[in-house]
């Protein structure tokens, strides 16, 4: 059984559950924020949570595990997708990346216990990692699948040509391919305009990724949506506070709010990008609810003003 990610056009980012980046226990409170949080994302039409391994060392799995298991029939409402593929430190070595096939593994078997849940909806490859044998990942994947332990692969910050590489070995297709994409991120966006300029040599953004993606049916995911709230509260330079007004403005024009116009300008590009909302504040969740549940309402020039002002500088 394969998955489709089409109708979930807005995901909830689950890294900021759990309590501290440490290995302390979550607590009573964080068990609450959490179930505050899932709530008010499934209150603005959000059914789709990305996890990590290592988001919280483990904690941000482990607490919606718990969230799920006090919400009867909400598993069988909701698609879960997680990441494995980084190492964080440990004190004797540094972090590091591991897409060995028996590590992919052992990391998807402490994800379904954490998440206290059968099986992952979706399993992301977290970085590359450039000792990774394309062929051993791919057995790996093709165990967990045929297992049930997995209905779905994708990859998460990755050019078109890995992507390509490890589909060539995978007979399931990969759905996903999550990277940090926002108003205020935009070398994605930039690549397609910089061609023949000499600004292109210092735009690092693999060429084809949005090509191949959207040729290929891969789901573009962009973690960062929201920018940190630079557009939304927290300007940090004069081209912010300038976008920032653009986008209060049009937020008030189209009766909606400031975070939905910042996700509207992904959702408003061809290629479909479903942004990832990260904040686990309930207000400023429910607050980008009308990019789950309305078409994005940016016009031709609308959408061109916001890069532009945010770009600060003239197309070439």
């Amino acid at each position: 059984m394969t998955i489709s990610l089409d109708s979930h056009r807005l995901l909830y980012g689950c890294m900021g559950l759990g309590g501290e980046w440490d290995d302390t226990p979550y607590g009573a409170a964080d068990l609450s924020r959490a179930e505050e949080a899932v709530e008010a994302a499934l209150d603005s039409g959000i059914t789709l949570f990305d996890h990590a391994d290592i988001y919280r060392h483990g904690k941000a799995e482990a607490v919606f595990g718990e969230v799920l298991s006090r919400a009867t029939g909400l598993r069988e409402k909701i698609v879960i997708q997680t990441k494995c593929g980084i190492r964080l430190g440990d004190g004797v070595r540094p972090g590091m990346y591991d897409l060995r096939g028996e590590t992919i593994v052992r990391r998807v078997e402490g994800s379904l216990e954490r998440l206290r849940t059968d099986v992952i909806d979706v399993l992301l490859l977290h970085r590359p990692d450039p000792l990774a044998d394309p062929e051993d990942v791919a057995a790996a994947l093709t165990s967990l699948h045929r297992q049930g332990l997995v209905r779905g692969f994708g990859v998460s910050n990755m050019g078109a040509a890995q992507v390509q590489e490890l589909q060539g070995f995978l007979d399931v297709p990969l759905v996903a391919n999550q990277l940090e994409m926002s108003l205020a991120r935009r070398d994605w966006l930039e690549a397609a305009v910089l061609v023949n300029t000499t600004a292109a040599t210092g735009n690092g953004f693999p060429p084809g990724t949005l090509e191949y993606c959207r040729k290929n049916g891969v789901q573009l995911q962009a973690w960062g949506a929201l920018a940190q709230g630079r557009y939304t509260g927290r300007s940090q330079t004069r081209e912010d506070e300038r976008t920032a007004r653009l986008v209060a403005a049009l937020a008030e024009a189209k009766n909606t709010t400031p975070e939905t116009i910042v996700l509207w300008w992904l959702q408003r590009h061809p290629a479909r990008i479903a942004p990832v909302v990260g904040s686990a504040h309930p207000g400023r969740i429910r607050a980008c609810a009308d990019a789950a549940g309305r078409t994005p309402e940016l016009t031709h020039e609308e959408w061109y003003d916001l890069w532009l002002t945010a770009r600060g500088t003239p197309l070439p």
